[in-house]
Order: C-alpha cells, then sequence, then structure tokens
C-alpha cells in the first residue's frame, strides 16, 4: 500500500522543526532579556545616572562578542559533527549561562556571563534554520522560516512579560529553566539525512578557512553578512537605547526599553510572517527582503526625524521598527541556500553572528559621533551608510529561493 504524501502541516510538524521553533524562542527569550532588565539590573548592581549608557553598551558588547565567537566555533562543529550536537550544545550553554546571571553581584560578573551567554546563543539559530532548511522541501522552506522566525519573537515579547512580573534576576531563572526542560526533547529529534549522506563521503566539512580563502567564497559570504547588520542597528541602537532616544525626542513620561522591545519583536512576529508569505508569492528571497530594508529606512527617518509629541507614538514606531526587521530568518535561510552541505551550518551560524558583532563597532561609532552630531543625526549616518551598503550587497548575491541544498563546496 501506497504511503500518501505528508501535508504541509505534517511537515512542519515534524520534532526537528518544532525544537529548532522553541530552541529559537528560548534563545530569544536570553537574547533580549538583557535589553529589557538592563536598567534595573545595572541600577542594582550600583550603577547610576550617566554610567547607565556606557556601562550598557560595554554589557551588550560583550554579549554580542561572545556571539561573534561563538557563531564561528558552534558553526564549523555544526559541519564537523552535525545539527543537532551544536542545537543542543547551545542550548545547554545559555540555559546554564542564564540562571548564572540571575547570581551575578558585580559588574565584571555580569559581563563575563553575558559574554558566556552570547557564545551559547550564537549556536541554536544557525543550526536550526540549517537543520529546517535541509529537512524541509524547497517549496516548504520559506514556511519553516515563518514558524521558527515567530516563535523566536514571541520568547522575546515573553521576555517583557516575565521581567515585568518578577524581579529581574528571577527573569533569568526562568529563561535557564526553560532551556532545561527544551532538552527534554532531544531523544525524539532526527538528524538532517543531507548531512548523514554528506558524513559517507570523503568531502572536508566545515573548514570556516575555505570561506576565506576562495575569493568567490568569501565574496558572497561578505556580501551576506552586509545584508542583514540593518537589522541590528535598530535591535542593538534604535530599540535597545529607545529611553535614550525618548529623552531626545522631549517626551514627558520616560520610555520603558521593556515595553520597546516587546512592542518591536511583536511587530517583527507579523513581519516575518509577511516577509516569508511574500517569498512564497514572488518565488523569491531577495525581493521580499530588498522591500523590508526600504521600509526599514522610511521608518528609521520617521523615528528620528519626525517630531513624536507622544509617547504612545514613540512606541507604535517601535513596533514599525520590528516589523520592518522582519526578514531575519529569511535572510538566514538564504545564507544557508547559498553555500554546500558541507559549510552550510558554518555559513548559517557565522553570519548571523556575524551580523549581530558588528554592533559592537556600530555602537562604539554611535558613542564617538554623538558629543559631535548628537544622538539624533549621529544614529541616521550610522543608518543610512548601512542601509545603503546592505541594498548594493543584496543586488550582488544571487536568488535561492529555488536552489537544491543537496550539493557541496569544492
Amino acid at each position: 500500500m501506497t504511503t500518501p504524501p505528508k501535508t504541509t502541516l505534517q511537515y512542519l510538524l515534524q520534532i526537528p522543526v518544532l525544537v529548532a521553533a522553541l530552541g529559537y524562542f528560548v534563545d530569544m527569550y536570553d537574547l533580549f532579556l538583557f535589553s529589557v532588565v538592563r536598567i534595573p539590573s545595572l541600577k542594582a548592581l550600583g550603577v547610576a545616572g550617566d554610567r547607565l549608557l556606557p556601562e550598557g553598551v560595554f554589557l551588550l558588547n560583550m554579549q554580542l562578542i561572545g556571539l561573534l565567537i561563538g557563531g564561528v566555533l558552534w558553526g564549523i562543529l555544526g559541519d564537523k559533527r552535525g545539527r543537532l550536537s551544536v542545537l543542543f550544545g547551545s542550548i545547554l550553554l545559555y540555559s546554564l549561562a542564564n540562571i548564572a546571571n540571575g547570581l551575578v553581584t558585580n559588574l565584571t560578573q555580569y559581563a563575563a556571563l553575558r559574554f558566556i551567554a552570547g557564545i551559547g546563543l550564537a549556536g541554536e539559530l544557525g543550526a536550526g534554520i540549517t537543520l529546517v532548511a535541509e529537512i524541509l522541501p524547497q517549496r516548504l522552506r520559506s514556511y519553516g522560516s515563518i514558524l521558527v522566525a515567530t516563535m523566536g519573537v514571541l520568547g522575546a515579547i515573553l521576555a517583557y512579560f516575565v521581567a515585568d512580573l518578577f524581579a529581574w534576576r528571577m527573569s533569568y531563572y526562568v529563561g535557564g529553566g526553560l532551556g532545561l526542560l527544551l532538552l527534554i526533547l532531544r531523544f525524539n529529534v532526527f538528524e538532517s539525512g543531507l548531512f548523514e549522506t554528506l558524513k559517507s563521503k570523503n568531502v572536508e566539512r566545515g573548514n570556516f578557512l575555505t570561506l576565506l580563502t576562495n575569493p568567490q567564497r568569501l565574496r558572497k559570504y561578505l556580501l551576506a553578512i552586509v545584508v542583514g547588520i540593518p537589522l541590528w542597528f535598530v535591535v542593538g541602537i534604535l530599540i535597545t537605547f529607545s529611553p535614550e532616544f525618548g529623552i531626545h525626542a522631549g517626551l514627558a513620561e520616560p520610555i520603558v526599553a521593556g515595553k520597546a522591545v516587546m512592542l518591536a519583536f511583536a511587530g517583527q512576529s507579523l513581519g516575518d510572517v509577511v516577509s516569508g508569505l511574500l517569498s512564497q508569492r514572488w518565488q523569491s528571497r531577495k525581493k521580499a527582503i530588498r522591500v523590508f530594508i526600504l521600509l526599514s529606512f522610511s521608518v528609521m527617518l520617521v523615528y528620528l526625524l519626525a517630531p513624536i509629541p507622544q509617547t504612545a507614538q514613540f512606541y507604535l514606531l517601535c513596533a514599525c521598527l520590528g516589523f520592518c526587521n522582519g526578514y531575519w530568518t529569511l535572510f538566514i535561510v538564504m545564507a544557508a541556500e547559498l553555500f554546500g552541505t558541507n559549510v552550510r551550518a558554518t555559513v548559517a551560524t557565522s553570519v548571523p553572528n556575524f551580523v549581530r558583532g558588528a554592533t559592537v563597532p556600530l555602537t562604539w561609532l554611535f558613542v564617538l559621533l554623538k558629543p559631535v552630531m548628537g544622538l539624533t543625526y549621529g544614529a541616521l549616518l550610522i543608518g543610512a551608510v548601512i542601509v545603503g551598503c546592505s541594498l548594493l550587497a543584496l543586488h550582488f548575491l544571487e536568488e535561492t529561493f529555488s536552489k537544491d541544498m543537496d550539493y557541496v563546496e569544492v
């Protein structure tokens, strides 16, 4: 008797796809919990007044440096040892680091643990997206990205509500506990068939240097990174430091960073769905991503230059910025599709983390330009340059929507 073909829902509800999505849920919870609890946690550790911004930037940069280093390490492991080893190894590390974050008593400990958490957070999304992209048929990869992205954004929203209900230390404990609970599902997850087939072949896997020594691959790799940088300009500067932008706008009521983060990621949840559907409808990754980058820049201009008389309007703009960031996982899927199976996890894990890591020089430049150009125009200059570069990079990348994933880099 012939087995009937799987439906779209059956494909999307496979355990590996669900675990990748839930892993990103916990990943995003931790990743943006710091944005939510930045001010209360720093105040509890004795930081006040003008030191809140520079100390917050320092801790954020420590996390991002961890993401940058972890992105390369986990990516190499993902191609050498398998997607699953990275998926669960990263979840374990950032869950334990999350719990430890709730125990800090000084800034040195806080910085060290944000760095360790960053290393752990670096692996889950790239491994998850690689696993999902290789398990799902080509026609459903956009839907897979929608599911993973939506679950991740819901994790960021949960971070806001947990931080609102509990003290900042308890918020970290909750995130760590959720990650450890997810590890229970590890016994029911199967490895990517493409990776299992690759293991039987005499092909070098996970060699990061092959991305740097071949001019064509290096060009493609760097272009993929540049395409995603506007995403983390929005998150790392415009949303994370929304309280400072609110003060500069002259709002009478102070902006709550946690609420701005929650609204931005609620908007991104909708944006992820829309970008995935547009990619599916247009049969193109590039068209959908280009539209969202242009929308993002338009909203940046309003956020930075338009008069904002009311707090509610400011929060609405945060939600709109989040919506325009809704091509994040679509961008990672495209990066995974650009490269062969033997370096796919390396690329899919390192590219988003180099994008996240780019926030380090961006925040450094932002702090440097602030006294010279002011808060608004310093941010605007940075935003305009990176958006222009990302559109140019996207133009030179190939379209990957219909690309067969069963190939290797030689």
